[in-house]
């Protein structure tokens, strides 16, 4: 009896769940596992990416990101005609797909987060995540376009377990994340400290590549003669 009494008690003071959505669906399927609720995360997230660069790749590139298709303007692997209008898209997307993750699990359509995420820890871990991103797309969108699907899911996935915020690294998730009070939302207050850190890592990364790139282009393996012009860098 005293047992079962513990039982009932726990059962009454431990957090609830609103709903299946995001975290809070995969941490009550893990039994309250934090850890394993994360790796669920992690490993849908980059298989979902994987798949969705596959298949709208050859449609549109696969733009997502408002940041990585400022970064493609800016290196002119998109014309700069369409950026507001892929952002406009991203945006509108990110909002829609919130609004559907909320109707198939049941929960309130219109919601706003109350989920803080303002430590310099994770506005740093965005920095760091947006930068590996956006330096894995510069380096092998020309080189070994294939590898870009399953890099960027890889890379997200693992960005999961290795940043403090969960690697969001995209300001239109960031945003409709602020329309989800489920634990994988974000403060509405708390977006205007992403998105910047966010473009701040984008850019970087550019800087970065460009620097990486201008250095192997003086310096051909040594004992070989370079048979042809290297490759143009990203500009």
């Amino acid at each position: 009896m005293e047992s079962g009494r513990r039982r009932v008690s726990r059962q009454r003071d431990a957090p609830r769940h609103r709903g299946g959505f995001g975290h809070h669906g995969r941490t009550a399927l893990a039994g309250g596992n934090i850890a394993i609720a994360l790796l669920a995360n992690a490993f849908a997230t980059a298989l979902g990416l994987f798949v969705l660069i596959e298949v709208f790749g050859p449609i549109s590139g696969a733009h997502f990101n408002p940041a990585v298709t400022l970064v493609a303007v800016r290196e002119r692997l998109l014309p700069r005609r369409l950026d507001l209008s892929y952002i406009a898209a991203q945006c509108t997307g990110a909002v829609a797909g919130t609004l559907l993750a909320h109707a198939m699990f049941d929960l309130p359509l219109l919601q706003v987060s109350g989920h803080a995420r303002s430590s310099v820890g994770q506005f740093v871990s965005e920095v760091v995540a947006t930068f590996g991103l956006v330096l894995t797309i510069l380096a092998l969108v020309r080189a070994k376009p294939a590898l870009v699907a399953p890099a960027v899911g890889a890379y997200i996935g693992a960005a999961y377990w290795f940043t403090a915020s969960t690697s969001f690294a995209n300001p239109a998730v960031t945003m409709a994340r602020a329309l989800t009070d489920t634990f994988a939302g974000i403060r509405p207050g708390d977006v205007l400290l992403f998105v910047p850190a966010q473009l701040l890592g984008a850019f970087a990364a550019v800087a970065v590549f460009r620097s990486l790139t201008a250095s192997s282009r003086g310096n051909p393996r040594p004992g070989r003669e370079p048979t042809e012009a290297p490759a143009e860098p990203l500009r």
